[in-house]
């Protein structure tokens, strides 16, 4: 199997390079990443529990789907793909959402800092129901949570969860909580 091909890049998100997913990761080079978070019809959150085969972060919850942006790829084709490949969820087969909703809602971006292990991350949100079909090698188990569940376990039991997921969770209710108003 061939090893992954990343960008590499710089403080801006700009293309410097292009390195192996080993090297990226080793160096604490910078480069990008999406987290896309699916709801159901009734509000709650599908979570994954990442399989303790993942080399970063294993046996922990984690964002719906998320992955990394190979090299040449752009962060929309990135999250339709991770939806694919991880949850079985292909959008481009999905019926069009009613009032003319875009099916994957592009939510906000995070810097490269160090909760999201040097990645520039586009965060996500789209709706489906399922049933899911998880991917053995990327996910554990899955499960539909409130918000409010998540909100409280992520509070007690942070250790539970990616550390990225902690941020994208942290942003995605301060952006919730300015849309309300």
């Amino acid at each position: 199997m061939t090893e992954e091909l990343f960008d590499v890049v710089n403080e801006r998100d700009e293309v410097i390079g292009r390195a192996p997913r080993r090297e990226v990761h080793a160096r604490g080079l910078r480069h990008r990443a999406v987290h896309v978070l699916v709801f159901n019809s009734r509000g709650e959150i599908f979570l994954q529990k990442r399989s303790t085969k993942k080399d970063r972060e294993p046996g922990v919850w984690d964002s719906s789907c998320s992955g990394h942006v190979d090299s040449g790829e752009i962060y929309d084709e990135t999250a339709a793909r991770e939806l694919r490949e991880e949850i079985g969820l292909d959008l481009s087969k999905e019926k069009p959402a009613p009032k003319a909703a875009r099916p994957l809602e592009k939510l906000f971006k995070i810097s490269a800092c160090k909760e999201t292990d040097a990645e520039f991350v586009w965060v996500y949100r789209c709706e489906n129901d399922g049933p899911f079909q998880l991917h053995p090698d990327e996910i554990e188990t899955g499960n539909w949570f409130t918000p409010e569940k998540v909100s409280s376990w992520v509070a007690e039991h942070p250790q539970d969860f990616a550390g990225a997921f902690r941020l994208v969770w942290k942003l995605f209710l301060t952006q919730r909580r300015k849309d309300a108003k």
